[in-house]
């Protein structure tokens, strides 16, 4: 018996506040009823845009809402923020282990009760649209606006399961004479969904186009490649620890016994995620997609800087772009956020960790640390050049780069600065255009930045970087979020990177050894302008284990994807290692120094508390103790 929609939220009471009720909002003497929703297009079209409107804002529900950046070990904001609104209260919650199932979710956090709400609107949308001919609504647009619908009932419910883990999947819409009985859903097993979201997605993929001709208007619409990248996200997830015979979850069953997680590691998922991540790659590289690549003009090589910076600020022409939320209206506060407290007024606490700026290479591509003492001290790697001691005698500049914003001349190729502490001194460009560090050159406020207690940027205030550096990347050197100007930009949910990497990763995974595998590496690397792995003359030596290329793999993962989404967030979850990572405590350099003596020192700014709990979110204990079949999540 399929499941019935009138569980969405397991009570009444929530089920008569889901948002297509919000949407029949009051007349001045009526009431919008369906009836004359569906008889009008312009309110048809307006019914479902409002089923796009919980697709998250990769530059706000990832930060401050979802909190998923600052969750990771990519990022820290300042512990008295939680004072501030709801979202800061709960990622500081998450920091403090403090974090409870009875706490409300704040809005657009509840994914769990918006889902259910959005999944309702869509059946009922996909039920009553109809073809309006003397409006101009085509049958053939219906079918477009009813498989849009049917998109983002499976993009939902993707998110739900990467967050949550098993829910109770609801297939169709019901009478509203249903018994409250048989709405008290029970969770669908982990595989029933995984089966059902993979054959979503094929079918979906099979009916949208790979791009459309009006691009503009359909911005942010569902795509053949959107879907055939998802459903290998999807894959690759379900491939991983968190999810692919994970003991852990052994005791998590419904009320009649059935197990939520299988226990049993399935070898074939990766092979599963090699050929999804294959089929997307193939539609890529037919001419669908892209890297993201600027040419330095005087000799056509790859400009690593302006690749990387402008692959997060432009849209046109920029075909590494998969899926992109349809609105960057966030993008002043993102601005605001990312850039020192002297430039953008209140703000300038989007700060990232030292372990973030440790995991960028050298320029000669090496790692400049391979790991940590027993006090947490650096080890640090003595073939990369790397030294965390004095200063630069001379001013640094790369080659093949028109990047000119590292000095009040714009001097194209100067990337640092005479006096910069030499743990900032030549490292690879993904580390320049991801992070903020002390003493950089900022070109709208045209000094350099001051992190010191009682700079400019710095504390003691929470509006500055608990841990000596801001978050870079996609923040927008042309834009001044103090007069809140600041260019259009695309919010970038799924771009081509991260499936070389994925695809990587999976072959790794399920046939170690495959020339594949250092060769989508490689690409990621060769735009970076570093060199590549391989045996050849002028590349880097690869491990020769299975062990070895993993964490190969996970290091450019980190690199490429630092503090950008929810990649690093949901990596240290599905691979289990957040609660290895953070028994170390949080470091950075001294926001306390009042010179560059004090400052430049590795300290402690706090320690999270985090257990095997963290790996998926609570449901919020309303929606258990609504409905006696539903069952919490481990140690929630």
């Amino acid at each position: 018996m399929r499941n019935k929609l009138y569980a969405l939220l397991f009570c009444i009471t929530l089920f008569l506040s889901t948002s297509c009720n919000d949407y029949l909002d009051m007349e001045p003497d009526d009431r919008l009823t369906e009836e004359m929703v569906f008889n009008d297009y312009k309110r048809t079209q307006e019914w479902l845009a409002a089923l796009y409107s919980t697709i998250p804002d990769p530059l706000m529900q990832y930060t401050r809402e979802w909190g998923c950046t600052f969750l990771s070990d990519d990022a820290q904001i300042a512990l008295p923020m939680g004072q501030f609104n709801d979202y800061w209260k709960r990622t500081v919650s998450f920091y403090q282990g403090s974090m409870n199932a009875t706490l409300a979710p704040p809005a657009r956090t509840d994914v769990w009760g918006d889902t259910y709400k959005q999944v309702r609107s869509a059946y009922i949308f996909m039920k009553n649209v109809k073809p309006l001919p003397t409006q101009g609504l085509t049958e053939e647009d219906v079918e477009q606006m009813k498989m849009e619908a049917r998109f983002l009932i499976t993009y939902y419910y993707t998110k739900m399961l990467e967050l949550y883990g098993p829910f109770p999947l609801v297939t169709e819409l019901i009478s509203p004479d249903t018994p409250i009985a048989d709405l008290m859903l029970a969770r669908t097993p982990y595989e029933e969904i995984l089966a059902w979201l993979d054959n979503e997605y094929k079918e979906l993929a099979a009916f949208f186009p790979a791009h459309y001709e009006d691009s503009n208007t359909m911005t942010g619409r569902p795509t053949k490649g959107i879907c055939l990248a998802l459903r290998a996200r999807l894959w690759l997830y379900a491939a991983s620890p968190l999810f692919n015979g994970n003991d852990d979850y052994k005791d998590i069953k419904n009320p009649d016994g059935t197990p939520l997680f299988t226990q049993s590691y399935d070898a074939g998922k990766w092979k599963k995620a090699v050929d999804a991540t294959r089929e997307f790659l193939n539609l890529a590289e037919s001419g669908e997609y892209e890297l993201y690549i600027e040419r330095y003009s005087k000799n056509g090589e790859i400009d690593p800087f302006l690749s990387f910076q402008n692959l997060f600020l432009k849209s046109q022409g920029n075909k590494e772009i998969i899926f992109v939320h349809p609105d960057a209206g966030n993008r002043v506060w993102y601005n605001a956020i990312g850039n020192p407290r002297g430039f953008a007024g209140n703000s300038g606490y989007y700060g990232s960790t030292q372990s973030m700026a440790d995991a960028f290479f050298m320029k000669n591509g090496l790692s400049p640390i391979s790991g940590y003492d027993a006090e947490g001290k650096p080890i640090i790697n003595p073939e990369s050049g790397y030294t965390e001691e004095g200063f630069t005698k001379e001013a640094i500049h790369y080659e093949n780069t028109a990047y000119a914003l590292a000095d009040e001349k714009s001097t194209p190729g100067l990337i640092v600065n005479k006096g910069c502490y030499n743990m900032y001194a030549n490292r690879e460009p993904r580390f320049y255009i991801t992070l903020w560090y002390h003493n950089e050159w900022h070109p709208k406020a045209k000094r350099t930045t001051d992190f010191m207690d009682g700079g400019q940027d710095g504390g003691p205030t929470h509006d500055a970087p608990q841990c000596g550096y801001l978050v870079r990347k996609g923040v927008n050197p042309e834009g001044d979020p103090r007069q809140s100007k600041v260019p259009y930009q695309p919010g970038i949910i799924l771009r081509l990177g991260e499936f070389y990497l994925n695809y990587a990763e999976a072959l790794n995974e399920y046939e170690p050894g495959n020339p594949d595998i250092l060769k989508y590496v490689n690409l990621i690397r060769q735009r970076a302008s570093i060199p590549t792995y391989g045996t050849g003359a002028n590349q880097i030596q690869p491990p020769t284990t299975q062990a070895g290329i993993r964490e190969l793999i996970r290091k450019e993962r980190r690199a490429e994807f630092g503090a950008e989404g929810d990649v690093r967030y949901n990596d240290i979850r599905r691979w289990k290692i957040a609660v290895d990572i953070f028994k170390d405590p949080i470091m950075g350099m001294n926001k306390f120094g009042k010179n560059n003596n004090d400052f430049y020192k590795r300290v402690s700014y706090t320690s999270r508390i985090v257990e095997k709990k963290f790996y998926l979110w609570p449901i919020y204990q309303n929606y258990i103790d609504n409905n006696s079949n539903l069952v919490q999540n481990l140690d929630w």
